[in-house]
């Protein structure tokens, strides 16, 4: 799959300062050629810098999203945390939800559905993540986990107009380790068929995240079902984070 309208999602996690925003001034620079003017770039770093980033990409292509919300909607005290209306307001446009290390942090699936669902009233896009643990894996239960995660994460909810859901195995983030070209196929096309049983579910797009970096896109990218990938470290450096753009576009 080489397609312009691509999406690159850089998950910035708990990494990056002020000092990093100069990162994205290439990648700025990329967003005006012709070739990649149809990508959505979407840069998600910690709280601190989304206000900062959010000006410097004020006038490009690029999108700005936060990794994570507080699931009440409303305004209140919750020491700590910031709910989607906030992120909205800032100007941001994305959220990333259902992470295996939010999840990892205490967001069960019944909480991660309440925070969709929260977003979604803000007018914020969801990158809804779904995958298995190694556990999970090894126990031939990867489909039995990512339905109940997108069963119950995307429960009552109608309109996947502003969805999109992101395969990210457990194991393989951060690792090196991706799954097979089989293996991947196999479960892409499992979370289509999920998705596609539910009243506008064709039009949701599947992204893969984990160990995504320029030494693999190529295989990546011939996975015709992946729409655009989340990258972590690999994002961090704009350099690294080009190469990978590159490669799935030439």
């Amino acid at each position: 799959m080489t397609n312009n309208n691509m999406y690159f999602v850089a998950n910035w996690k708990m990494f990056g300062n002020l000092k990093s925003i100069k990162s994205t001034n290439n990648v700025i620079k990329l967003t005006k050629l012709k070739k990649f003017q149809k990508l959505r770039i979407i840069y998600c770093p910690p709280y601190t810098l989304l206000d900062a980033l959010i000006k410097k990409t004020k006038n490009s292509r690029i999108s700005v999203g936060a990794q994570n919300c507080h699931y009440r909607s409303d305004y209140g005290a919750y020491t700590g945390s910031v709910n989607a209306k906030m992120i909205k307001d800032i100007g941001s446009n994305y959220v990333i939800l259902g992470h295996s290390e939010a999840r990892l942090e205490g967001d069960d699936d019944k909480k991660i559905n309440f925070k969709i669902k929260s977003a979604l009233d803000a007018k914020l896009k969801v990158i809804f993540c779904v995958g298995e643990s190694l556990k999970n894996k090894k126990n031939n239960r990867t489909n039995q986990v990512i339905k109940k995660q997108i069963n119950i994460g995307l429960k009552k909810i109608n309109n996947y107009k502003n969805i999109i859901v992101a395969y990210e195995p457990v194991w393989s983030i951060g690792t090196g380790i991706l799954p097979s070209k089989i293996e991947l196929e196999k479960n892409i096309n499992f979370i289509r068929k999920l998705l596609n049983k539910r009243k506008n579910g064709k039009k949701v797009i599947i992204l893969y995240g984990g160990s995504v970096n320029s030494n693999n896109i190529k295989n990546l990218i011939k996975i015709s079902q992946i729409k655009g990938f989340i990258v972590g470290g690999a994002s961090l450096k704009a350099k690294n984070f080009i190469d990978i753009i590159k490669k799935s576009i030439n």
